[in-house]
């Protein structure tokens, strides 16, 4: 399991203005990545409609709710925001919310928990799976999620039933590329300075990606135990700093200072992708 030994930042990078830490999360291993090891086929069956964690998932997420709280790292998170699947509510609930068991197994329980959550949970449809044709990334009714998951706000769900999984027709990479710059849009709008978002490979592989070459700013990986732009394992955190210099407002000097701070990561980074497969070519089981 990974620990969580993040790089320290240059001292001076925090003079910056208008910055976020966020921590990506895939989560824990679900019943369907277990049978997609074997043939994709089966995914397409109703067997894995909306796939919860298997054991070793649930054992992913005890040993991952443990390094998160030795860190100090629970305590810093003001904001979870989570994909609106049963396998990421699970992961999410079980890795920073709820109360802890006297045996960790037991974690199913915290589902159900009425324990206010600290901090406090938030489902967004935007950062779903890529979606259409396999079952397993399609959602149940928002009601069924709030009897499981009553510490999780789902008010920004407007659908109560699945409406945007086509049985025929997966989504196209443009889509879930779309729906990324659109979700970290939104993220970087909202009030909170530390985030964790709880989702799914593929469309964390392409936030990591949009991330890493973006644009506006800069952004600064905070673990180099991992290939950026590689996929992420089940249960796997990244931690990034990221900032826009369109609201630093910095003169040319703290300019230089900026780029002394980010500028040979980013640059690794970007050499990195280069070298790297395109996204769109590479389908990755959620």
């Amino acid at each position: 399991m990974q620990k969580m030994d993040a790089i320290a930042a240059p001292p001076s990078f925090y003079q910056f203005g208008r910055r976020k830490r966020i921590h990506l999360v895939r989560h824990a291993q679900g019943m369907h990545n277990v049978e997609s090891d074997k043939s994709r086929d089966p995914l397409t069956s109703f067997q894995f409609f909306d796939a919860r964690l298997s054991p070793l998932g649930w054992q992913q997420v005890v040993d991952q709710r443990k390094i998160v709280r030795e860190s100090g790292l629970l305590d810093k998170i003001e904001v979870v925001i989570v994909s609106p699947m049963s396998r990421t509510l699970e992961t999410a609930v079980g890795i920073f919310g709820g109360e802890d068991q006297p045996d960790g197994l037991h974690v199913a329980s915290w589902e159900e928990s009425n324990v206010e959550s600290r901090p406090p949970m938030v489902a967004y449809e935007l950062c779903r799976e890529r979606m259409g044709k396999y079952e397993c990334d399609k959602r149940g009714s928002i009601s069924q999620y709030r009897s499981r998951f009553p510490a999780v706000d789902f008010s920004l769900i407007e659908d109560e039933d699945e409406v945007l999984w086509d049985p025929n027709e997966r989504e196209t990479h443009e889509s879930v590329n779309a729906r990324a710059i659109k979700f970290l849009k939104w993220l970087w709008e909202r009030k909170e300075k530390e985030i964790a978002v709880v989702s799914h490979g593929v469309f964390l592989q392409q936030a990591m990606i949009e991330l890493i070459q973006n644009k506006n700013g800069y952004t600064l990986p905070l673990n180099n135990s991992y290939d950026p732009c590689s996929r992420f394992k089940n249960c796997e955190i990244r931690s990034v700093i990221t900032f826009h210099e369109s609201t630093m407002g910095l003169g040319p000097d703290s300019m230089i200072c900026k780029q002394q701070c980010c500028g040979r990561i980013e640059n690794e980074v970007r050499e990195s992708i280069k070298d790297k497969v395109p996204v769109e070519e590479v389908e990755v089981v959620t």
